[in-house]
C-alpha cells in the first residue's frame, strides 16, 4: 500500500515537471520581452507674448549748484511721470529711486577742473503687465530725448520682458509632447517589427523660456521636451 502511494506520488512530481519544463520557454520568452524597451524624446514649443515688463527709465542732471540740481530733477521726473501717464500707465505701476548724487570735487582722483560739480543719476520704473502700452511708448521715446531726457548706457535702460502664465501652458504642452514622443515610438516599433507596449518610464523634463529672437525680447518661445520609455512586444 505503502509503495502505490509513493508510485502517485512521484508520478505527481514527474507531471509537475513536465509541465514547468514545457511552460518555461514561455515564461523565458516573457522575461525577455520585459528587456525590450525604445527610449525616444517629444518635443513641444510654442510662441507667446509677454505678459509684464519692467522698464527702467533713467536719465541724469548735471550742475555746479546742488539746488538747481535738485529742480532738475523734480523738472524733470515730473515730464516723464506725464510721459508715462498719458501712455496710458497708472500711478502705482511707477516708481522713482533716490537720485545718486556724485560730488567730482570730492573725489580724490582726477582733475578737479571739471565742466560740473555734480552729477545726478535718477531711474524711474515702470513695472506693468499690460506690455502693449510700454511697447507704443517705446516707440515715442523721442519725446523725452527733445525734453533733454537722454540714457548714455541703452544696457542700463534695456526692458526686461518676461511671461508669467507658464502653468496655464504646461498641461496642454506636456500632453502635445508626450503625443509626440508616442508617434515617434510607434514609428520604430513599425519598423522594427515589433508591437508598442506600455510606458515603463516617463520624465516631463523642464520648461524653458528664452527670447524669439534679440530683437523682439516681448515674444517668448516656451519649450519642452519629455523623455520616455516604452516597451515592446514581438
Amino acid at each position: 500500500m505503502e509503495n502505490k502511494g509513493n508510485f502517485w506520488a512521484g508520478l505527481a512530481v514527474m507531471l509537475g515537471l513536465i509541465v514547468a519544463g514545457a511552460m518555461l520557454p514561455k515564461a523565458v520568452k516573457d522575461l525577455k520581452s520585459f528587456d525590450r524597451t525604445v527610449s525616444v524624446k517629444g518635443l513641444c514649443e510654442r510662441e507667446v507674448n509677454a505678459d509684464k515688463v519692467i522698464w527702467p527709465i533713467r536719465f541724469k542732471v548735471v550742475g555746479n549748484d546742488l539746488n538747481n540740481v535738485y529742480n532738475e530733477i523734480e523738472n524733470k521726473s515730473g515730464i516723464v511721470r506725464k510721459f508715462l501717464s498719458d501712455g496710458g500707465v497708472e500711478a502705482a505701476e511707477i516708481s522713482v529711486s533716490s537720485p545718486v548724487i556724485s560730488d567730482k570735487f570730492t573725489q580724490e582722483y582726477g582733475s578737479n577742473d571739471r565742466a560740473y560739480r555734480y552729477v545726478a543719476t535718477v531711474t524711474i520704473t515702470v513695472c506693468t503687465k499690460n506690455v502693449d502700452k510700454v511697447l507704443a511708448l517705446m516707440s515715442s521715446q523721442s519725446k523725452l530725448i527733445r525734453s533733454g531726457i537722454t540714457s548714455e548706457n541703452e544696457w542700463e535702460t534695456r526692458p526686461q520682458f518676461s511671461f508669467e502664465a507658464l502653468n496655464d501652458l504646461k498641461p496642454g504642452m506636456i500632453e502635445e509632447a508626450t503625443r509626440n514622443a508616442r508617434e515617434v515610438a510607434l514609428k520604430f516599433a513599425q519598423d522594427s517589427q515589433s508591437t508598442l507596449g506600455k510606458i515603463k518610464q516617463a520624465n516631463q523634463g523642464t520648461f524653458s523660456i528664452e527670447d524669439r529672437d534679440s530683437n523682439t525680447p516681448q515674444i517668448k518661445k516656451v519649450r519642452v521636451v519629455t523623455n520616455v520609455i516604452y516597451y515592446l512586444k514581438k
